[in-house]
């Protein structure tokens, strides 16, 4: 007869492997997240035109790797190391995808992009230094910088918002890439997963939103892909950010 002591070892296993597979397909996930862009990117530098591709998801996203990458720190959370390693690759792809759209972007367009990317650099160097002088326990510092996270999470998976907007009005899915929103939905799903089995609520929330995000989109895409104009370029003087 099997001995409770048996089972609950047995469970304790079968928990553990499962936690740290989907951890590991959470960062495979999310590593696909960050170059799904890729092609859209490509097609810019061909074109040597932003065309109406928005810069928004991009910029976004910078800011909102460095928070996680804040988070993850041992002087914020402990054992946190795959959230280091994977969003400190997004911060620096994300930076490498918004110098392409402001070296295609027009003279007016380049300012915003700067002054947008400028102020997320400011932010977070009073965030991180604030924290870091001013909160000396780090579960207190777990909170705070978790809060952060979580708004800054929420704005990267809804910034194509104005992106769906343009979906609906013109009944075209040509300017909102479907694996950008393939991976947005499947990154919210395996990190909603992972952070139920820790129970991390600072990942649990943003991601489950993100994955009705990604799944708002892709519901879109299918909508609207036969009512797409593929063909239909735009002239230079209307092509903008």
């Amino acid at each position: 007869m099997v001995n409770a002591g048996t089972v609950r070892t047995a469970i304790g296993v079968v928990v553990s492997n499962t936690f740290f597979v989907i951890l590991f397909a959470g960062n495979v996930i999310s590593f696909c997240l960050f170059m799904s862009p890729v092609p859209t990117l490509i097609k810019i530098c061909k074109s040597k035109s932003v065309q109406d591709f928005k810069p928004d998801p991009y910029i976004v996203t910078i800011l909102n790797c460095a928070m996680w990458l804040f988070y993850g720190l041992p002087l914020v959370t402990p054992n946190n190391t795959l959230v280091i390693t994977i969003n400190g690759f997004g911060f620096f792809i994300e930076i490498v995808y918004t110098l392409i759209f402001f070296s295609f972007s027009k003279s007016d367009k380049k300012k915003k992009i700067v002054l947008a990317v400028a102020g997320e650099f400011i932010f977070i160097a009073l965030v991180v230094c604030l924290v870091v002088l001013l909160v000396h326990e780090r579960k207190k510092r777990a909170l705070i910088v978790g809060v952060i996270c979580v708004v800054f999470n929420i704005l990267m998976y809804f910034s194509p918002l104005t992106v769906m907007r343009r979906v609906i009005r013109t009944k075209s899915v040509k300017y909102m890439p479907f694996l950008l929103s393939l991976a947005n939905f499947l990154n919210g799903i395996v990190w909603t997963i992972y952070a139920l089995l820790k129970w991390d609520p600072f990942i649990v929330v943003p991601n489950a939103l993100g994955a009705v995000s990604g799944l708002v989109q892709l519901i879109l895409y299918a909508i609207y892909y036969r009512t797409t104009n593929w063909n239909d370029e735009e002239s230079p003087a209307r092509a903008s950010v």
